[in-house]
């Protein structure tokens, strides 16, 4: 992965540390005293040191190029690319204090019958000199290697859930392309879960060509999506069945509500007479489209509904729901029309009757509203003191309207009612205030 750049001098380890032997020719070797040997025997030992520390360089420059070749793998990101620099220039540092190490070896031949004390002694400096390079590139090594720690351990975390990943991915796609076969067995076509499906194809083959080819982190996100949207497949297919079921169900319903709505709105128009016969005009204008728009609300709703029904049985299922909510929709509005007319006669004909009821329990709501204003207080805030004033006069002149020939019990009927909200607004502002006051 680290590609030439990373690629060491070859070291000749093994010929480093089997030169040839002192023997010249088979015969003895030639003795040349103590301190010649002595002289000898610690440039051995100084060679022997030597070797043991570029060994161990160089086991620990292998072992952290696997590191690196690992973050790599990985990770793209700045750091990652730093790390990789940085090894690099210690590689070459490595390269520099294993050549002075190596030309210190060849220089001095420690086995020769005529080594003289003085030669045994530089080569011991020159071999010290040697290990001790090496240790401190070694250090500075280590150093390097325990800085890699948060690189080195996210990229084998991502290597780690890589296998499994790629693994869960193969087993969503098998268990959609299942959940599918057994909703076909129930005569479902279910084509766009089969497409949905398929689409996926060209993702399992990059899959099984591997992080190799395609990047580890580009890997783990294809896994991981594939595995997603194989999962929604599997999950829409096992329930395709009972939505097919909850569609048959609810076109069955609205057609008996279109039914019914049909013979309720036939009956507004009775009702409309009555209001037109007993109260003026304000109080019924607004409705007097009611049962036309009811029959065209319906006959609308009927349409959308035969229109479900062929998205139904083309298996168009989100075509089928989304007809199904207009038809819904359109009934709604409808129900609506139609229930207002009755509640509006409802109404009118207890407010003829006593007015009083409504007035009274307008009236309490701003007593209660106001006794709320002045709890703990000696003055009422103006910021409620003054609606729930406005709020008294308003009332006062919605009661005055009553006292005409021909009342406008509906305008009175929506003026104590716009009271009643303004008050509840007041209400809900000062408890509001209040509870954030006893927060702090």
């Amino acid at each position: 992965m680290l590609g030439d750049t990373l690629t060491l001098v070859a070291l000749p380890l093994v010929a480093v540390l089997a030169l040839p032997a002192a023997f010249a020719g088979g015969g003895t070797r030639r003795w040349f005293g103590g301190r010649a040997e002595s002289q000898r025997a610690e440039a051995q030992a100084a060679k022997d040191a030597a070797a043991a520390a570029f060994y161990e360089l160089d086991t620990a420059q292998r072992d952290l190029r696997i590191s690196i070749e690992t973050i790599m793998a990985v990770d793209d990101s700045p750091a990652a690319r730093r790390a990789v620099t940085d090894f690099e220039a210690i590689g070459r540092r490595i390269d520099e204090v294993s050549h002075q190490y190596i030309n210190a070896v060849d220089a001095h031949d420690l086995d020769r019958d005529d080594l003289e004390a003085s030669v045994a002694g530089q080569a011991r400096a020159e071999l010290t000199r040697a290990k001790d390079e090496l240790g401190r590139v070694k250090q500075e090594l280590d150093r390097f290697a325990d800085g890699l720690g948060p690189l080195l351990g996210k990229a084998e975390t991502q290597l780690a859930r890589l296998a499994p990943a790629v693994e869960r991915a193969r087993q969503a796609l098998l268990a959609a392309s299942n959940a599918l076969d057994a909703v076909r067995g129930t005569g479902l076509t279910a084509d766009d879960l089969a497409a949905r499906l398929a689409a996926l194809g060209p993702e399992l083959t990059r899959l099984n060509q591997g992080a190799g080819q395609h990047g580890v982190p580009q890997t783990l996100e294809r896994a991981e999506r594939v595995s997603r949207e194989a999962e929604a497949v599997r999950v829409e297919a096992q329930r395709l069945p009972e939505r097919a079921a909850e569609i048959d169900h609810r076109l069955v319903s609205l057609r008996t509500r279109a039914q019914a709505l049909t013979t309720r709105a036939g009956q507004v128009e009775p009702v409309l007479s009555e209001l037109r016969r007993r109260f003026t005009v304000a109080c019924w204008q607004d409705l007097q489209r009611v049962p036309e728009q009811a029959v065209e609300h319906v006959r609308q709703a009927e349409a959308k509904l035969a229109e479900a029904q062929t998205a139904r049985d083309a298996q168009r299922w989100p075509d089928a729901t989304a007809l199904l909510s207009t038809a819904r929709a359109l009934l709604n509005s409808t129900d609506e029309a139609v229930s207002a007319a009755g509640d509006r006669l409802t109404r009118l004909n207890a407010v003829q009757k006593d007015p009083r009821q409504e007035i009274e329990r307008t009236r309490f709501a701003i007593r209660d509203a106001q006794r709320l204003a002045m709890a703990g207080r000696n003055t009422p805030d103006p910021r409620h003191a003054r609606p729930l004033d406005d709020s008294v006069a308003r009332l006062e002149r919605a009661v005055a309207t009553l006292e005409g020939r021909h009342p406008d019990y509906w305008h009175f009927l929506t003026e104590t009612e716009a009271v009643r909200h303004t008050v509840a607004d007041v209400v809900a502002r000062i408890r509001e205030e209040r509870g954030a006051a006893a927060g702090h």
